[in-house]
């Protein structure tokens, strides 16, 4: 691929990003201003989005969030909500061609539920390529960063800003990427099943378990669904 072509392919996968970019801002905003008012300072709200880099898994540690901290707690919860990234990084690894070695291990680290909903609709109309995956993915990690530090910045001075709402764009962004992959009643199937299982675990058990009961359940229905269709006769 030619410089030309590695540069038009970088700027697709930032157009394409832009719109869930301007989505990531109040999240993380609210994230950080979450942070600031669970005691961390803004260096240690800013250090866990660089490091850490998973929106819902520290959404989830500043709920866990005690002083002192149960590093263990902490550590479980966030197994369990980054475990889908197996599935995800297993998904789109075979298609990431243009990346080899360690490269493509790498380009793991950046991945996210919103870089991996843009690389499976990438797939569908056209190939690919490490160019448009790191448009896409190093766009959203610099946005959450510097959100999460202007989050936890503002957070320092005017409090907890999650009351003015802005913590919606969270469950918005995900509503967005639900409905591109959209199949009609065979996905409705597997969204009410999975919705459902994770508000009975929340309601019952304490914890994060209502994460890995919704994931599992979805799975079970979506395997369950298309075995049925690989059984019905041609």
């Amino acid at each position: 691929m030619s410089h030309l072509e590695k540069r038009a392919e970088f700027g697709a996968g930032l157009r394409a990003a832009a719109p869930l970019l301007v989505a990531m801002v109040p999240i993380g905003v609210v994230f950080g201003a979450v942070a600031i008012g669970r005691g961390l300072s803004p260096l240690e709200a800013s250090l866990m989005s660089l490091l850490v880099f998973a929106g819902g898994s520290q959404f989830v540690a500043m709920d866990l969030w005690t002083h002192p901290a149960s590093w263990s707690a902490l550590g479980f919860a966030a197994l369990l909500v980054n475990l889908r990234h197996v599935l995800m990084s297993a998904s789109i690894a075979g298609k990431l061609e243009d990346f080899s070695g360690w490269r493509k291990y790498a380009a793991m680290l950046l991945l996210t539920d919103e870089s991996w909903a843009l690389s499976e609709f990438r797939v569908i109309t056209s190939r690919l390529t490490a160019a448009f995956f790191t448009g896409a993915a190093l766009s959203i990690y610099l946005v959450w960063n510097l959100a999460t530090l202007a989050g936890a910045l503002l957070g320092s001075v005017m409090g907890d800003m999650s009351v003015i709402g802005l913590d919606f764009a969270f469950p918005a962004v995900f509503i967005v990427l639900l409905m591109g992959f959209w199949k009609g009643r065979e996905t409705g199937l597997v969204l009410l099943a999975s919705a459902s299982a994770a508000y009975l675990t929340h309601a019952l058990l304490p914890g994060a378990w209502y994460i890995a009961a919704g994931a599992l359940t979805g799975l079970a229905v979506a395997a369950f669904g298309q075995g049925e269709e690989l059984e019905q006769p041609a």
